[in-house]
C-alpha cells in the first residue's frame, strides 16, 4: 500500500515565487530519499499563498522516520523553511477508492 503525504503549507505574503523555486530544487532530495515513489506541489487557486505539497512513500515509517532523520530532509527545511508563514499541516492517508 503507497502511503501519501499531504503537507499543507502556508508561505509568506510575496515570496511564492521563492518557495516554488526552493521545492523545485528539493525534489532530487525526495525522490533520492528511501521508499519515495514521487512529489506533487499544488497551488490554491483561492488562497494563492496556501500548497499542497503531497509525497508518495512506500510506508509512513519512511517519511517520518527514515526521511524525517535524513541530512536529505535538514537540507529540505533549509530550502523551504524560511518561506513557511506556520509550521506545515501534515498527515498520511491511502487510497481507499481510485477509479
Amino acid at each position: 500500500m503507497v502511503v501519501t503525504e499531504i503537507a499543507q503549507i502556508e508561505v509568506r505574503p510575496d515570496t511564492e515565487e521563492e518557495f516554488e523555486r526552493a521545492v523545485a530544487r528539493a525534489v532530487p532530495l525526495f525522490t533520492g530519499a528511501e521508499g519515495c515513489r514521487g512529489i506533487q506541489l499544488h497551488r490554491s487557486a483561492e488562497y494563492p499563498r496556501r500548497y499542497r505539497l503531497m509525497v508518495l512513500w512506500d510506508t509512513v515509517e519512511h517519511h517520518t522516520v527514515t526521511f524525517r532523520g535524513s541530512e536529505s530532509f535538514r537540507r529540505w527545511r533549509d530550502l523551504a523553511g524560511p518561506y513557511f508563514a506556520a509550521p506545515p499541516q501534515v498527515e498520511h492517508v491511502y487510497s481507499v477508492l481510485a477509479q
